[in-house]
């Protein structure tokens, strides 16, 4: 079955939506078989016998799950040794709002509005044996990026246990400001080049303790018009228009090991990665 073909199924599956079954709809899209798909409801390919699960081998581990728990769900069961050991391509969570996937070959991750699954069918061409997402992670900097990213992720939900209370809204809002601060030292929106990561590798303690203190209060800058009331080094940096450090989040808590993360990802050339990456 070819692309063209798969994102037509998908968009008809986001046009027909029917939640029951949509892990099955979603597989037919792919090429799986009838067959097969019959044999998964009936229980005889599911190797889960827990209740909204699906455990087709090699292929995916699915749970349905209330709205607020997809990213502690995601999390738990990517770390789930049992459910691994069949060696599913796709990790999938979703309260039939929002649909969460982690490629556990690549480390590639989804976030969307289920309703929106048709705009990344390319996301799950490995089923239909089409490696897109992994040819384009072939790039050096594109994967030491995304696993830099995907460490540093571990490493604050690991210490800062509260961090899905919102449903990880917040988390999610913190990464993406870190991402535009890592792109816009490397792509001239800032005015000098590496000078989010070098301010925050001189005014921060190596141990982490008050890196969050640091980023909150720059991010509180980048979203005030005139600066020049700013202490030194704060001063430097400009206003960002769009909304994104608008609202006022606590940044979570950092460890010695997560702040060498961050600063190991602003070393990286970030005008060679791809966006696309780090998925919507």
């Amino acid at each position: 079955m070819n692309a063209t073909q798969i994102e037509k199924n998908v968009t008809a599956l986001v046009n027909d939506f029917n939640k029951e079954e949509f892990v099955f709809d979603l597989l037919k899209a792919y090429g799986i078989s009838k067959t097969t798909i019959t044999r998964l409801k009936k229980g005889d390919f599911n190797l889960s016998k827990v209740e909204g699960e699906v455990l087709y081998k090699s292929k995916l581990l699915f749970k349905e799950v209330e709205s607020g728990a997809l990213l502690n769900t995601i999390d738990e069961l990517t770390k789930n040794t049992d459910a691994l050991k069949h060696n599913p391509r796709f990790v999938i969570v979703t309260d039939y709002k929002t649909l969460l996937a982690k490629d556990t070959r690549t480390g590639l991750a989804l976030d969307t509005p289920i309703l929106e699954i048709h705009k990344h069918f390319g996301f799950f061409l490995p089923w239909a044996g089409q490696e897109k997402y992994a040819q384009k992670n072939e790039n050096y900097a594109d994967r030491k990026a995304s696993e830099k990213m995907a460490k540093m992720y571990d490493i604050l939900v690991q210490e800062n246990p509260g961090i899905y209370e919102d449903g990880g809204h917040n988390l999610n809002i913190f990464l993406s400001r870190l991402l535009f601060c890592f792109f816009s030292e490397d792509t001239d929106i800032f005015p000098i080049e590496g000078m989010f990561t070098d301010t925050l590798e001189q005014h921060t303690q190596k141990d982490g303790s008050d890196t969050n203190t640091f980023l909150d209060r720059l991010f509180k800058v980048l979203n005030t018009e005139d600066n020049s009331k700013e202490a030194d080094p704060f001063d430097k940096f400009p206003y960002v228009n769009g909304g994104l450090f608008r609202d006022t989040i606590v940044s979570p808590k950092f460890t010695k090991e997560a702040r060498k993360i961050i600063i190991e990802c602003g070393d990286l050339d970030w005008s060679e990665i791809n966006p696309d990456i780090f998925g919507s």
